[in-house]
Parts: structure tokens; C-alpha cells; sequence
């Protein structure tokens, strides 16, 4: 990691100033969403908005996946065997690190399509 990158940046986006930073920042955040989105005209305008169109998303599926985490294990006791139930959990908990990783990377990106510059704390 590039220590004039905060923390959480995403791989795929390359470093502010960079030649075309702002298309790789674009079709990053563009994986995060539905397909469907690409489909507004104004989120391709202003990537600022889609910034926050897919922070909304990424936060959704979050709390989805905490939901799913806490409740997996009484709705589908009778349904799943207990190694069924066990893989499971993992994936909630993967798919719940993941998604958390990406709101840090939707936060950072977010911040500097807006113009904001990090700056590393000694």
C-alpha cells in the first residue's frame, strides 16, 4: 500500500492524480452495485453521487448479511444439517468482512472524488 493512500483504498482504484484515476474509481464502484444502475445517466455524470448510491448499496447488504448472521441458525434449524449450518455462518462472515472492507473503500473513494486530500497522521 502506498502510504500516501489512506487505509482501505481498494486496489483496483489507482492513486488520485493518477491518469485516469477517476474511470478506475467509476467502474470500482460500479462492481459494488446492481447492473441496473448503470442505466441512470446521472450517476455516469456525477461519480460522486454514484459514490454514494453505492455506499447506500454496500451498507444494505452489511447489515443484510448481519441480519442473516444472527438469525440463520433458529430460522433454518430444522431445514439445514449442522455442516450446512456451519458453512453458513462462514459465509455470512465472509461476505460481512467483505462488505465491510468495501464501505471503507466506497468512504476513502468517495472522499476524494470530492476533492478531499489524506493526509498520513505520525
Amino acid at each position: 500500500m502506498d502510504g500516501s493512500l489512506p487505509p482501505g483504498w481498494p486496489d483496483e482504484v489507482a492513486p488520485p492524480g493518477a491518469p485516469d484515476w477517476e474511470r478506475t474509481a467509476v467502474a470500482w464502484l460500479y462492481d459494488l452495485v446492481p447492473h441496473d444502475y448503470r442505466a441512470h445517466e446521472v450517476l455516469r455524470r456525477y461519480p460522486v453521487l454514484l459514490a454514494r448510491f453505492a455506499a447506500d448499496h454496500v451498507a444494505a447488504g452489511l447489515e443484510a448479511a448481519r441480519a442473516g448472521w444472527r438469525t440463520v441458525r433458529v430460522e433454518l434449524a430444522d431445514q439445514l444439517p449442522p455442516d450446512a449450518m456451519e458453512a453458513a455462518i462462514r459465509a455470512y462472515e465472509r461476505e460481512g468482512a467483505r462488505l465491510s472492507q468495501a464501505a471503507r473503500g466506497v468512504e476513502v473513494v468517495a472522499g476524494a472524488l470530492r476533492g478531499e486530500r489524506w493526509v498520513p497522521r505520525l
